[in-house]
């Protein structure tokens, strides 16, 4: 780092931390979900972990960073998968975890600082008024409001409301540039896009209002099917019924439901495909009746089980999205993940070839959402890693067939997306941050404007190619 003794002088009165093991420890996310992430992010680290409590000494920390040339890569829990709060090129690490005050709380909307933990802001809000955040990630427990919108795209509640870049998923963000003298900006409407899912590269979040919903007592349900594809095409009929209010749709293939979810192990049989939900208490009896019209075996049911059988098991959304990687991966080391959009209206056809090709490689593990208004799916599968090669040759095959892939295995916005530059966050940082000094290496935009994602290879970031 550039300077160290004097970009620390000027940030004199904010809590700093330099021990070397809790430095990397903070430099740190899911990473390692991706066996190809872990290899080439693996020695990461930043120099310097700072955690402002207030927007003033963000703007403080900023400012010194742009003085001396220090780059930040801001980071809320760590709970991303994709490295997208790793500093590639050392530098400061930003933590925003200590900005955590629930600042207002009204009919439909909160106002937070963006270190408060989404599941406290639920607790807060249900406490309040009766309400809860429309979408959380399966990690609310530790995962930020500013980390989730910056990093994530979506989550448990999805099925009902869409993603989050969707408009009226996020009503406002205040948002401090990277320059000379830090600007304080209000972001909202078609703005909002500029920062949502950007990881931070051009600007950084310092206060969030986004919009609340009724809070229900979800019913857990977990419906078996002796067939996955029958399983598909339940969830999929379910989350069109209007009248039937969900908060989770999952559909995960055999083996992976009798081999992996061990809590609730007791109440499935080997060979289970299952449809994992969460239900409004109001809609249990039409779900139910719709359940056995369609001939789905009712394996878990909260709603009947007393406290001393509940005793220990985790709720429904902990084994959805990506906690039903991370409940793979306690079992089978080897297991890595995609992440796929079927979409509209072939989702179902997309499922049942994709699903024939790999059978036995790649574990099905389907999200059902609301997408541009109307109910598909996202895959989040399984794979049984054995190559890089592979894994590629996989995803290739996907994009072929026409489910594209949004790859996990690669740190980028643009390579992690749809493989072509955001020309509207791109023109935000280049007014945001104009040395590039906001999570470098993460937006190749900004870093390599004529590369060409047409010729399929990994775009290494040079700061990685010197390490590496």
């Amino acid at each position: 780092m550039t300077d160290l003794q004097a970009f620390r002088a000027d940030i004199e009165g904010i809590k700093v931390e330099d021990n070397e093991k809790i430095v990397q420890q903070k430099s740190r996310d899911f990473y390692w979900y991706s066996p190809v992430l872990k290899e080439r992010l693996d020695h990461v680290t930043g120099d310097l972990i700072v955690s402002p409590k207030t927007e003033g000494e963000v703007i403080q920390v900023l400012k010194a960073c742009y003085k001396h040339g220090v780059p930040v890569t801001p980071r809320g829990t760590g709970t991303g998968n994709y490295g997208q709060a790793m500093p590639l090129s050392g530098g400061v690490v930003l933590s925003l975890a200590d900005m955590d005050e629930i600042k207002e709380i009204a009919p439909g909307r909160a106002v937070v600082g963006p270190g408060v933990i989404c599941a406290k802001l639920d607790a807060a809000a249900r406490e309040h008024s009766g309400q809860e955040m429309r979408m959380h990630p399966s990690t609310a427990h530790t995962a930020t409001v500013g980390g989730f919108i910056a990093g994530g795209s979506g989550g448990i509640g999805s099925t009902r409301w869409g993603g989050l870049r969707d408009f009226g998923n996020v009503i406002r963000l205040r948002v401090v540039t990277m320059e000379e003298e830090p600007r304080v900006l209000e972001l909202t409407g078609a703005d909002l896009h500029k920062v949502t899912h950007a990881y931070g590269t051009n600007g950084i979040i310092t206060e969030v209002e986004l919009p609340l919903t009724a809070a229900y007592d979800w019913v857990d349900v977990i419906v078996a099917f002796d067939d996955f594809l029958e399983a598909a095409t339940y969830a999929n009929t379910l989350g069109r019924l209007d009248g039937v209010l969900l908060k989770l749709n999952t559909v995960v293939s055999a083996p992976a439901p009798f081999d992996y979810f061990k809590r609730h192990r007791k109440f499935l049989e080997e060979g289970d495909n299952v449809v994992i939900c969460m239900v409004a208490p109001q809609s249990l009896d039409a779900f139910l009746a719709f359940t056995a019209r369609e001939g789905g075996r009712v394996a878990f049911n909260r709603a009947e089980l007393d406290e001393e059988e509940l005793r220990g098991l985790p709720l429904a959304y902990e084994l959805a999205w990506n906690h039903t990687t991370l409940r793979g991966l306690r079992i089978e080391p080897a297991i890595t993940y995609l992440q796929v959009l079927y979409p509209f209206p072939n989702q179902l056809a997309l499922v049942e070839k994709l699903h024939r090709m790999f059978k036995g490689e790649l574990i099905d593990h389907l999200e059902f959402v609301r997408f541009d208004g109307d109910i598909t799916c996202f895959g989040l599968p399984m794979v049984r890693f054995t190559s890089e090669e592979r894994l590629d040759e996989i995803i290739e095959i996907f994009n072929r067939e026409g489910a594209p892939i949004f790859n996990p295995h690669r740190y980028t916005l643009e390579e992690g997306g749809m493989k072509q530059t955001d020309e509207i966050q791109l023109a935000f940082k280049r007014e945001a941050d104009p040395k590039g000094l906001l999570n470098p290496g993460k937006m190749i935009a900004w870093e390599n404007p004529d590369y060409d994602f047409n010729t399929g290879e990994v775009w290494l970031f040079k700061g990685l190619q010197k390490a590496g």
